[in-house]
């Protein structure tokens, strides 16, 4: 009886301390909406109070610890105590993550808890591939179920907010951080923004209060894959169709799922900085689109505007990104500074400011951070979430649908299960730190299995392996260079030797993991290093190599691809790479990956894309030299977008189409029968394409407007269908505006974007 007594005793104090709060506090009261707590919220804090919550400061001293003294550490904390923090950046692990929210919650007036945000781009401790080789899969569910592994272990180690997903859609491979999104098509470009919102998220606003789950972030806002000459921070120059049509799509698919933050991009867009860039978002972000989440600036791109030469100084750049629509400043120290006095003077209105805090106020609630600020912050369940074994599972099967066979002759795939005598060779082979790939920074250094481990798990070969030359020439880091061996060669000698006794000989080159990701322009997409080098030494004494490449960017591969029998796509697979890689390697898994941008074969030939544009002179019809074309190369990709191959066959027959002629606004209906003819279960990737052959504005050759992966058992076939509606159908004009035109279209339906079964149909008034 007494202990029912203590008990009653003790929630009746909870109830009666939440009811004091809710009196004293009258936002945490929890039977109010969020907009009415927020009404009640807003009219008690100071303006800067306000200001407060557009600040997030990065992480900046040990938080567990004593208070820092001096520089901008100091300032910081003091911030931090009075409440002109909104959010911490990097803070991360739940001791750190309760230590900053407690002061938040516990010594500011109004105790408004803080948003901790944090890179989770394919992964927090336990890496899924990097995004675009997940877009590589082509498998939405996986691609959700990845983010949702990340979400979970983020979430976890206190993290409530990732910048992801990156939905720039980019066909320059240049550019370093094509790794991050989903390659070239802003079709399937948006199919991946919707799934990875959903899975950081969850399926609905509810969902977003559960303690395994996290605000996304769809970035870059806008057009940062288009930077001129693939060159990072660059400037972009691009057309209103091509903003229209490939730039904004996937990102007005992460509105749709219900994308709770956005980020703004480091470049300009017709002259004018993203960052300060009302057209963006103001005009259609939060105009057209009717977005209601908030939008954060890039690390320091308020104060940058300065240096691209747009803003006078430091209060023209705080005042022109406020109005422009950027809610919250990430590390330019710029709000906190100038924005009060902006407001004071009449410069910049309140009620734009009220507006971002609004935005900024209504995502800490649907997070449930103030009716629990503390809900992320269970020691007990980061021990047993972070590194799971059902975590490492889910990446392990993410990876292996990653993988992409580009080649396979003289059958060295898959490989025998026993009486093989194998050469590994490359340092990346027994590399256990570069699979992790870039954008890793919660991850540790050497978690990765490596590709010889991975093999080394397969017992009934004789496996040898060798180096053959070092990559590094010294350790590589996030923040630094990656300097690359160009004259050691003392490990070519042991590896010829490994190659010429071996039955198959396999090949793990490519690209170190830093080699990729942001800050990591390249106008050489060649192999770096001795690699080439090693690559041919080795197949003049054995001819018989399976090519494997780690790579975060498609590469030019020209000698390979002529050469080498058998050219294995595996990009950089995050934690189990070296078990994915093993696995299709002896065909336990039937790769069904299918390129998300196309391969060159040759820098000079960059940007290249499926997508492109016929020109009014496509082909040779006077067999003369004036038509589109390059005088050293073919014009077409190494490997074009779309293409994978299986170790079984896929048959494609009787494509249709339900009628030849269609009115403005009905649906179209499309089916073709796949057969699995080869010797093996497989999946494969059914891609739709369609071609509008004359429009107000020129249409691409082809366009991606439809995919299914299938499943085929070994003789089985199965029809494939799909559906064309107007928003398949249509395009936008120069000014944005969305139209489906009558005339005549083409479909082609295969295994990827260069050939397929072609019908078409016409569209009437």
């Amino acid at each position: 009886m007494k202990n029912k007594k203590i008990l009653f005793i003790g929630i009746f104090s909870l109830f009666t301390i939440g009811n004091m709060n809710a009196q004293k506090k009258p936002y945490l009261d929890k039977n109010k909406t969020v907009e009415q707590r927020i009404d009640l919220l807003l009219p008690l804090m100071t303006l800067e109070e306000k200001v407060g919550q557009m600040n997030q400061y990065n992480g900046f001293w040990d938080v567990t610890g004593p208070a820092p003294k001096g520089g901008t550490a100091e300032l910081k904390y003091e911030h931090l105590r009075k409440g002109l923090v909104g959010s911490m950046l990097t803070v991360r692990g739940v001791k750190e993550v309760r230590a900053v929210q407690k002061i938040a919650v516990e010594e500011t007036r109004l105790g408004i808890p803080l948003i901790i945000g944090f890179d989770v781009i394919h992964g927090y401790k336990t890496l899924s591939p990097i995004p675009l080789a997940e877009a590589a899969s082509w498998d939405l569910e996986a691609i959700k179920k990845s983010a949702a592994i990340a979400a979970d272990e983020a979430s976890a180690s206190g993290i409530n907010w990732t910048f992801g997903p990156n939905v720039d859609v980019a066909n320059d491979a240049r550019w370093g951080r094509v790794m991050e999104g989903a390659g070239e098509d802003p079709y399937l470009g948006s199919k991946v923004g919707y799934a990875r919102v959903k899975g950081f998220q969850g399926e609905t606003v509810a969902d977003l209060a559960k303690v395994n789950t996290i605000a996304a972030c769809a970035k870059h806002f806008a057009a940062y894959g288009y930077v001129e000459a693939g060159l990072e921070y660059n400037i972009v120059d691009i057309s209103n169709s091509k903003l229209y049509n490939s730039v904004l799509p996937p990102f007005e698919a992460t509105v749709e799922a219900g994308v709770c933050t956005f980020m703004n991009s480091f470049n300009t867009l017709n002259g004018v900085p993203a960052t300060g860039n009302a057209f963006l978002q103001r005009d259609i972000l939060k105009g057209k689109w009717k977005f209601d989440g908030f939008v954060i600036s890039d690390y320091a791109s308020i104060r940058e505007m300065i240096a691209h030469g747009y803003a006078k100084d430091e209060a023209d750049a705080t005042a022109k990104a406020v109005i422009a629509g950027s809610d919250m400043d990430m590390e330019s120290y710029l709000y906190v500074a100038k924005l009060v006095d902006l407001v004071k003077s009449g410069k910049v209105k309140e009620a734009l400011v009220d507006d971002a805090v609004r935005r900024i106020l209504r995502v800490k609630f649907e997070l449930g951070l103030f009716d629990d600020p503390y809900r992320y912050c269970d020691e007990k369940r980061e021990k047993e979430v972070v590194g799971s074994k059902a975590n490492n599972d889910g990446v392990l099967d993410m990876a292996k649908k990653s993988i992409v066979l580009l080649k396979n002759e003289k059958n060295l795939l898959p490989l025998k299960k026993s009486g093989q005598k194998i050469a590994l060779i490359g340092a990346l082979a027994n590399d256990k730190n570069s699979p992790l790939g870039s954008w890793r920074i919660a991850a540790s250094d050497d978690t990765a299995v490596s590709v010889l481990e991975g093999m080394q798990q397969y017992k009934e070969n004789q496996l040898t392996f060798e180096k053959g030359a070092d990559l590094l020439k010294q350790k590589a880091t996030f923040l630094t260079e990656t300097v690359f061996n160009t004259t050691d060669k003392s490990g070519f000698e042991a590896a010829k030797k490994a190659a010429k006794e071996a039955d198959v000989v396999i090949m793990v080159l490519g690209e170190y993991g830093f080699q990729s990701g942001e800050g990591r322009s390249r106008t050489d997409l060649n192999l770096p290093g001795l690699q080439q080098e090693l690559l041919e030494e080795i197949y003049k004494v054995n001819p018989n190599v399976v090519l494997v490449l780690n790579n975060g960017r498609p590469l030019s591969i020209p000698w390979a691809a002529e050469n080498v029998p058998a050219i294995v796509e595996a990009w950089h697979l995050g934690t189990q790479a070296g078990n994915a890689v093993a696995k299709v390697l002896y065909g336990d898994y039937n790769p069904s990956g299918k390129l998300p941008m196309s391969f060159p074969r040759n820098v000079g030939q960059v940007p290249i894309y499926y997508n492109k544009y016929s020109t009014g002179r496509p082909i040779d019809s006077d067999k003369n030299v004036f038509w589109s074309h390059y005088m050293d190369v073919e014009k077409t990709p190494q490997f074009p977008f779309g293409f994978g191959l299986s170790y079984t066959k896929f048959d494609y027959k009787n494509l249709k189409v339900n009628k030849t002629s269609f009115a403005k606004g009905e649906s179209v209906q499309v089916s073709v029968e796949v057969t699995n003819s080869g010797n093996y279960d497989g999946k494969e990737v059914v891609q739709l394409y369609i071609h509008d052959e004359y429009a107000s504005i020129v249409r691409p050759i082809k366009e991606l407007k439809g995919f299914e992966l299938v499943n085929l058992k070994k003789g089985e076939t199965k029809t494939v269908n799909f559906t064309l509606t107007e928003k398949e159908l249509g395009f936008y004009d120069n000014e944005g505006n969305y139209l489906v035109e009558p005339g005549t279209f083409k479909i082609m339906v295969g295994g990827s974007s260069d050939k397929g079964l072609q019908s078409g149909f016409e569209i009437k008034e």
